[in-house]
C-alpha cells in the first residue's frame, strides 16, 4: 500500500526536490559579501574598472554570466553579463586587450550557465506545475472516494484463515443442533437437493447481549468453510439518501461472487425496525434500506447459495416482513445458559489459564446464575490478573472467589474501614439475612457473608442454589421476602430503630410483592389474572411504561395485598430471629471477628446449639440506640444515590448490596 503511493506520487516529489536544491544554491550563491557594480557606465562599473584600475586588481573571474573583480586589498566586486554574451569578445570591442601585460589574471569557470540559468528561470513554473499536479491528484482521489460511497463496507473472512467451530461454542447445544444444519447444506447441497429440500435463507439469533452470537455465526462459517461477510446494521445508515441500498445492493454482489458464503449482519434492529413508525415515510432512508434488503433476500433471484444470518436483543421491534419465512426462516434463540452450560464456558475459556489442582469450575458455575458467556469469560480474566498481581503460578479458589465477588460487587474498598457502632449494625444486619435463609425451608444455602465494603455495598449475603430453577412457586419467593428483610428485622431487633442500610432489600421486597399480585397471579384475593400492560425491552429487562387497565378500587386493593405480604414476610423475619435470638448474636459476634464467613464455617455456626461450647469466649457488645440517628451502612439500600425498585434476583444470588450485585441478573 505504501510502496504503490510513494510511486503515484513520485513526480510531484521529485520536482518539489528539485526546486528546494535550486533555491538554496539561489541562497548561498547570493549570499557572498562583493559589491554588486553594473557591468558598464559610469567610474564604478567592471568596464572602467578594468581600463582605469588594472594595477590594483588581482584576479578576474567568470563563471557562467556572473563576472568577479579581486583586489589585492581582498575587496571584490561582481556583476551579471547578459546570456550569450562572450565576455572577452566584448571586452575586445571596447579596447581592452586581455593579452597584454599587466593584465589581471583570468579564470573563466563552467560552461553551463546557461542551462543553469534557464533551471533558474523555470524555477516558478516548475513549483506551479507541481502545485497543479498535487491538487489534480487530489481531486482524483475525492472523486473515487465518492464513487465508493456506496460501496458495502463489509469485512470478508475467507476459508482459508484461522477459523471458530463449534467445539470453541459451549453452553448453546440448542442453537448448535439448529445452525448444523446450516453447515451441512453448505458442505454437502446435493444431498438436500436430492430431496426437493430448501435451506433456510437467513437465521435470526435472538439473545441477551454477551450470549455469543457473534461468535455463533463465525462457527457456522468456520464448520462449513466458506467465506464470511461480517458488517453492523449501523454501517447501512448514512445522512444521504440512497446509501444504504446501495451498500446493501453492492454487499450481495459480493457475496454471490463468493458463493456458497455467509453474510452476518450484527445489530440488525438499527436498520430492520418496523416501517412507519418514523417520520419519514417510504422516503426515510432507514426504510428504503430495509426494503432493499427484503428484496435481496426474497426476491427474484433466489437461486443464490448465500446464508444471512443476523443478530439482535431486540425482536420486537423488527418489521414483520423481516421475519416472515423465505427470509429469516429460523429464529434461534440464544438465552443466559444453566448451571451445566455454564461449566461448560468455564472449560472453554480455561484454555491458557493454569488452574490449581483443587479448583472446582462447577462451584463457580453454581455462582453465576444468569452470567452470560462473556461474563464467565471476563470473570476467568478477572482470576487471571488476581493471581498475576500476587505473583502466584496457578490461579487458585481464593482468585476465583474473589473474581467472582469483583463481577457481582465491585472491587474490594480498603479504605472504606466500617468501625464501630457501623460495623455492628452491619454485622446483623447480614447475619439477620443470613439466619433467615438458613430457618426458612426451601431457600438455597448460604453460601457466603461479608461486611467488608465491596463496590457500593458495605456488606452482603450470597447464596448458592443446588440448581437453576425456571420455574418459582408462592412459597418460595415469600421465603425470599423473608430473607430480604431479615436484616430490617434484625436491626429492629437489637437495635431498637432502623437504618437507612435496609433501603435495598425494601425495594427488592415491595417487588417482589407486586409481582406476586399483578403478574404472577399470586394473590386469593385479587385472583388469577395480570394488572397493567407493560412496555419492555426483550432481553435487556429495560421496562418502558406501564398502561394502567384497572380502576383507583382495584389499585386501592393491590396496595393492601402488596402491604399484607410485605407484613407477613417481616413477621416471619422477626419471629425466626426472636426465635434463634443466640445464634442471631453468635453469628453477628463471628462477623465481627472475622469479616468473612465461607461455607465451611457458616456450617458449623448453623449446626450449632444454643448452650454448647462456643468458639467465642465473650458475648457480643450490643451497644444501646443513641439519640442521634445511627450512620447508616452502605448494606443494601445505600443512600448515595435513588434507585428504581428492580427486579428480585435468581436464586442463588446476593441480597444486602446494590444493582451490582446482581450478577448477570440484567
Amino acid at each position: 500500500m505504501s510502496g504503490s503511493r510513494w510511486a503515484k506520487n513520485s513526480l510531484l516529489y521529485l520536482l518539489l526536490l528539485v526546486g528546494l536544491i535550486l533555491a538554496a544554491i539561489m541562497l548561498f550563491a547570493g549570499g557572498s559579501d562583493s559589491e554588486k557594480v553594473p557591468l558598464v557606465g559610469g567610474t564604478e562599473s567592471v568596464l572602467e574598472r578594468l581600463r582605469t584600475q588594472r594595477s590594483q586588481i588581482d584576479r578576474l573571474e567568470i563563471d557562467g554570466s556572473k563576472v568577479s573583480l579581486e583586489y589585492t586589498d581582498g575587496r571584490a566586486v561582481n556583476t551579471r553579463i547578459p546570456q550569450g554574451l562572450d565576455f572577452f569578445e566584448f571586452l575586445d570591442r571596447e579596447g581592452i586587450d586581455v593579452s597584454e601585460a599587466g593584465f589581471p589574471q583570468t579564470e573563466a569557470k563552467g560552461g553551463g550557465g546557461l542551462g543553469f540559468g534557464i533551471l533558474i528561470n523555470f524555477l516558478p513554473l516548475i513549483i506551479f506545475g507541481g502545485l497543479i499536479i498535487f491538487m489534480l491528484r487530489r481531486a482524483q482521489g475525492a472523486n473515487s472516494q465518492a464513487m465508493s460511497f456506496g460501496k458495502s463496507k463489509a469485512r470478508m473472512v475467507t476459508a482459508n484463515r484461522p477459523t471458530v467451530t463449534f467445539n470453541d461454542v459451549a453452553g448453546a447445544e440448542e442453537a448448535k443442533e439448529e445452525l448444523q444444519e446450516v453447515v451441512e447444506f453448505l458442505k454437502f447441497p446435493e444431498r438436500f437437493a436430492a430431496l426437493g429440500a430448501k435451506i433456510p435463507t437467513g437465521a435470526l439469533l435472538i439473545g441477551p447481549p454477551g450470549t455469543g452470537k457473534t461468535l455463533m455465526s463465525r462457527a457456522v462459517a468456520g464448520e462449513a468453510g466458506v467465506p464470511f461477510f461480517s458488517i453492523s446494521g449501523s454501517e447501512f445508515v448514512e445522512m444521504f439518501v440512497g446509501v444504504g441500498a446501495s451498500r446493501v445492493r453492492d454487499l450481495f454482489d459480493q457475496a454471490k461472487k463468493n458463493a456458497p458464503c455467509i453474510v452476518f449482519i450484527d445489530e440488525i434492529d438499527a436498520v430492520g425496525r418496523q416501517r412507519g413508525a418514523g417520520l419519514g415515510g417510504g422516503n426515510d432512508e432507514r426504510e428504503q434500506t430495509l426494503n432493499q434488503i427484503l428484496v435481496e433476500m426474497d426476491g427474484f433471484d433466489t437461486a443464490t447459495n448465500v446464508i444471512v444470518i443476523a443478530a439482535t436483543n431486540r425482536p420486537d421491534i423488527l418489521d414483520p416482513a423481516l421475519m416472515r419465512p423465505g427470509r429469516f426462516d429460523r429464529q434461534v434463540i440464544l438465552d443466559a445458559p444453566d448451571v451445566r452450560g455454564r461449566e461448560a464456558i468455564l472449560d472453554v475459556h480455561k484454555e491458557g489459564k493454569p488452574l490449581a489442582d483443587d479448583v472446582d469450575l462447577g462451584i463457580v458455575a453454581k455462582e453465576t446464575p444468569g452470567f452470560s458467556g462473556a461474563d464467565l469469560a471476563n470473570l476467568l480474566n478477572e482470576a487471571a490478573i488476581l493471581a498475576a498481581r500476587r505473583n502466584k503460578k496457578q490461579i487458585e479458589n481464593a482468585e476465583l472467589e474473589e473474581a467472582v465477588d469483583r463481577v457481582l460487587v465491585g472491587p474490594e474498598r480498603k479504605s472504606r474501614v466500617l468501625t464501630g457502632r457501623e460495623k455492628e449494625i452491619v454485622s446483623y444486619h447480614e447475619a439477620g439475612h443470613a439466619l433467615v435463609a438458613a430457618m426458612t425451608p426451601g431457600h438455597d444455602p448460604v453460601h457466603k457473608i461479608t461486611i467488608i465494603p465491596r463496590g457500593m455495598a458495605g456488606g452482603y449475603t450470597k447464596y448458592l442454589p443446588d440448581e437453576d430453577q425456571r420455574l418459582a412457586s408462592k412459597s418460595h419467593w415469600e421465603g425470599f421476602m423473608s430473607s430480604a428483610l431479615g436484616g430490617f428485622a434484625a436491626e429492629e431487633l437489637v437495635f431498637g430503630e432502623m437504618t437507612t442500610g435496609a433501603h435495598d432489600d425494601l425495594s427488592k421486597a415491595t417487588q417482589i410483592a407486586r409481582n406476586m399480585i399483578m403478574q404472577w397471579g399470586m394473590s386469593e384475593k385479587m385472583g388469577p389474572r395480570t394488572f397493567g400492560k407493560k412496555e419492555s425491552m426483550i432481553f435487556l429487562g429495560k421496562e418502558i411504561n406501564e398502561q394502567r387497565d384497572y380502576s383507583e378500587k382495584v389499585a386501592e386493593q393491590i396496595d393492601e395485598e402488596i402491604h399484607e405480604l410485605i407484613d407477613r414476610a417481616r413477621d416471619r423475619a422477626r419471629n425466626l430471629l426472636t426465635d434463634n435470638r443466640e445464634r442471631l448474636n453468635y453469628l453477628a459476634a463471628r462477623l465481627m471477628e472475622d469479616e468473612t464467613l465461607d461455607p465451611d464455617q457458616l456450617r458449623e455456626i448453623f449446626a450449632w446449639e444454643p448452650g454448647a461450647a462456643e468458639p467465642l469466649s465473650r458475648e457480643p457488645r450490643v451497644t444501646p440506640p443513641r439519640s442521634d440517628p445511627p450512620a447508616s451502612p452502605p448494606t443494601g439500600g445505600n443512600d448515595e444515590r435513588d434507585r428504581e425498585p428492580i427486579m428480585p434476583p435468581k436464586p442463588g444470588l446476593a441480597w444486602g448490596g446494590d444493582r451490582s450485585n446482581l450478577g448477570g441478573g440484567e
